[in-house]
Order: C-alpha cells, then sequence, then structure tokens
C-alpha cells in the first residue's frame, strides 16, 4: 500500500498512522513470546474484553495441535472476529453488552466461574485480559441485583470518574473482579495476557483486575461513590462500611507462581505511528501515554501547542506530528432546555474541544480516535479536525459551543462528514490523538 503524503493528503495520511498504532496492538502479533508450554494437566482459556475474541484466535493459532486446550471467553456485542479458514475451534466466544453490564454478561461470567471449579496444581489457566472486560465480566456482590449494578455503571461512567475510581468500585462491587477470579482457580496456576488500556498500565485497574491482587479497599470505593454522590443500595454501603466486600491483597499466597504479561501498550503504539510520520519524513513527538483529564480541556491545551508550533515553530519544529493517549474522561451534563441530550464519546469531545481552541489555524489537521473502534456507545471510532472544520459548521448553522453545552460530538461531526468510522478493530489501547502540524 502507497504511503499517503501528508502534504496533500493530510486526512489519508493521519489514518494511516492510526492504523499503525492499531496494527501493532493486534494479539496475533504480540502473543507468541509470552504463552507458557503446556501443563501435565489441562489447559483452560478465560478472558473478557474487547479484544477478548481476537486473544481467543491468537491462542488457538499459537497452541500446540497435539495439547489439550478448552474454554470460554466473552467479548462485547458484534466483536468477534472473522475466524480464519483451518483455524482449530477449540475456545468459544460469548457476547455481552459494554460499557453498561447485561444479562449475557452475567451468564458468560457465571460460565467462566463454573469453568474454572475443580483444577488441580497439574493444570494452567490463561487469562486474556483487555479493556471493556469490567462491563463483561459482570457478577455482582451479595446484596446487589444486575439492575442496581446497571445503575451504579451509568453513574459512573457519566460522572467524570477516571478509569482508576471506576474499576475500584467495580471491584468492591463484584463477586469475580479484583483478583477474585485468581482464587476461583486455585490450585491452578494462572497466567494472566493483558492488553492495556488504561494510564500506566496497571493490571490491577484493566478490566478491574480479575486474576491479579489489589491494593485499593472498601473504603477506597466508598469515598469515590460519595465524592461523585452515586446512589448505591444502603445494604451495599453497609457492608463496604463494614470492610466485608473487601479484596485479595497484595501478598496474598493465592497468588504465588502467577504471572501476568503485558502483550501490548498505548506507548508501544504510539511509538509505531511515530516511527510511520518520521519515515514519510516528518518531525514525531509522544506528549504522553497517560493522558488523563477533561476531553475537551485536553483538546484546549493541545490546540494552544499547535498553534504556537504552527505560528512560532516552537517548541516544535514544523512540519511535524504530535502524539498521545490516554483516557480522558466526559463529565456529561445537563441536557439545556429545549435540547436534546447528546451522542458521542471522548475522542469526538477532545476534537469539539480542539476546533474550537484552534479557530481554524491554518496548517493543523488533527484525528481522535478510540483503538477498539468504538467512541463510547457510537458506531464511529472518533473524528478529524481540519482548518476549515468551524467554517464548514458555520456554514451549516452549527456553532461547536452549543454541541459542547449538550456533549454532541457525533451531531456536531457527522452533517460534516468528519466522523472516523473504523469498525470493531479487535484490540483496544484506548485514546489515540495525533495532531498535524505543516
Amino acid at each position: 500500500m502507497t504511503r499517503p503524503d501528508p502534504r496533500t493528503q493530510p486526512r489519508e495520511f493521519l489514518t494511516h498512522l492510526y492504523e499503525a498504532a492499531v496494527r501493532r496492538a493486534l494479539p496475533l502479533h504480540n502473543t507468541a513470546a509470552y504463552l507458557p508450554p503446556p501443563p501435565k494437566g489441562r489447559t483452560i482459556v478465560i478472558g473478557a474484553g474487547k479484544a477478548a475474541g481476537a486473544m481467543a484466535q491468537a491462542v488457538e493459532a499459537l497452541w500446540p495441535l497435539d495439547a489439550p486446550l478448552s474454554g470460554v471467553v466473552v467479548t462485547r456485542y458484534h466483536h468477534t472476529p472473522q475466524r480464519p479458514a483451518g483455524l482449530p475451534h477449540r475456545i468459544e466466544v460469548l457476547e455481552a453488552s459494554h460499557p453498561v453490564p447485561d444479562a449475557a454478561g452475567l451468564a458468560a461470567s457465571q460460565r467462566i466461574l463454573s469453568l474454572v471449579q475443580g483444577l488441580t496444581p497439574d493444570d494452567l489457566v490463561l487469562c486474556l485480559i483487555s479493556g471493556g472486560g469490567s462491563a463483561l465480566l459482570t457478577l455482582p456482590a451479595q446484596g446487589l441485583t444486575l439492575e442496581a449494578k446497571q445503575g451504579i455503571n451509568k453513574a459512573l461512567l457519566n460522572s467524570g470518574a477516571n478509569i482508576g475510581e471506576m474499576n475500584c468500585v467495580r471491584k468492591h462491587l463484584s463477586r469475580i473482579k479484583g483478583g477474585r477470579l485468581a482464587a476461583a482457580c486455585a490450585p491452578a496456576r494462572v497466567v494472566t495476557l493483558t492488553i492495556s488500556d488504561v494510564p500506566g498500565d496497571d493490571p490491577s485497574v484493566i478490566a478491574s483486575g480479575p486474576t491479579v491482587p489489589d491494593a485499593t479497599t472498601c473504603a477506597d470505593a466508598l469515598a469515590i461513590l460519595k465524592r461523585y454522590r452515586i446512589d448505591v443500595p444502603s445494604p451495599v454501603l453497609d457492608l463496604l462500611a463494614q470492610g466485608a466486600l473487601e479484596t485479595p491483597k497484595p501478598g496474598d499466597a493465592l497468588f504465588a507462581g502467577h504471572a501476568v504479561h503485558m502483550i501490548a501498550t498505548p506507548q508501544q503504539s504510539l511509538e509505531a505511528a511515530a516511527a510511520t510520520a518520521r519515515a514519510a519524513g516528518l518531525h514525531a513527538h509522544i506528549l504522553s501515554d497517560e493522558m488523563e483529564g477533561e476531553s475537551r480541556e485536553v483538546g484546549k491545551v493541545q490546540a494552544a501547542l499547535a498553534r504556537a508550533v504552527a505560528q512560532r515553530e516552537q517548541p516544535f519544529a514544523k512540519p511535524c506530528v504530535i502524539l498521545s493517549g490516554g483516557e480522558t474522561t466526559v463529565t456529561v451534563r445537563p441536557v439545556p432546555a429545549g435540547e436534546t441530550r447528546g451522542r458521542g464519546g471522548r475522542a469526538g469531545e477532545f476534537c469539539m474541544g480542539l476546533a474550537a481552541a484552534l479557530q481554524g489555524q491554518a496548517g493543523v489537521w488533527a484525528l481522535a480516535a478510540d483503538t477498539d473502534g468504538i467512541d463510547g456507545m457510537e458506531e464511529n471510532a472518533g473524528a478529524w479536525v481540519e482548518p476549515g472544520t468551524l467554517a464548514r459548521a458555520q456554514a451549516l448553522g452549527m456553532k461547536v459551543d452549543r454541541y459542547l453545552d449538550r456533549n454532541d460530538a457525533y451531531g456536531f461531526f457527522q452533517p460534516l462528514g468528519d466522523l472516523v468510522v473504523t469498525g470493531p478493530t479487535h484490540t483496544n489501547v484506548n485514546d489515540f490523538r495525533a495532531l498535524l502540524v505543516l
């Protein structure tokens, strides 16, 4: 495939960088080096996340044909990749709802938990974990119904809480997350293969760490619920206050002999995109793979940086690409009177904040997209921004501030033809943002 010219095909070139980042994180490219040898006993594969289907296929392709292998993983609806011809079918892939859990996720979690009962020290459990697993692997704690868990999940998603805070609560309101799945696998050895979608690549945060120790506490979860004013049934609050929903901690003997391998990370994908940009003759700068904060505000800050480069070539020389990753947040605001609630996710909200602050700056193009191919709950991965974005919007009678007021990134970029639509990518290393300054 011919590489697009960034000077004449800026949109196509940014898409090329995004594809390089996604390709670096695909499970089949990253799994072989971390697979343990087959054990004396059985090998059971379990897992959850947006990449779980592709991770399962990678294991099936790489595992010796003469070694027993079976298992169950759960992924998001429509995120099961097409099965290559001739690939042995040894791991069942179930689908469930994300980001709000549903009955299918509950049933899948019960299947996974039952599958690891009665194992022996000679058995091996391969656990395949990727972002999205917190919602897909749902088994509410004592005294909590699925409906109540769904309500808490929705409130957390709209609150502006960061991923660490959300997953602290999720771990303590679950019978399977926060190391509890590892406890259920005992006395078998557990090897966890993880694709990171969180700032800092902490395996206890990715999918709420079902097979790793949890350093957070019931008191931490209770404080987060109070901070964001999340309603929780009183009996559950009492259990948290009593410490009755505590998770297995670092140093617990149940984790002895277990292993965790990070097979793909946001930083690796950003480095792949940077190398692709440099091959095209551009300077490439990675700001961070751990950016957090309100999406629109991060967009405004990066707009100020891009304007400085475009106008004064500070702090970077032109032409260049400015890359970043991480997991920003969107605080869903009350809908203004007479308005309908907007649609969109973190990447689109970033792009609205960026466009508003760029004010049509010449020479600056941008793409922001989620590497799983889904921005929030929509079918787009993200959006593009270019020097003419605001002018084209104004020609259609659209003011970006009005769309920001109701968190309606989809409604803003869709009429402009500026949505990035990729479909599920079968991996997930979180946000990808690229600014091209010529």
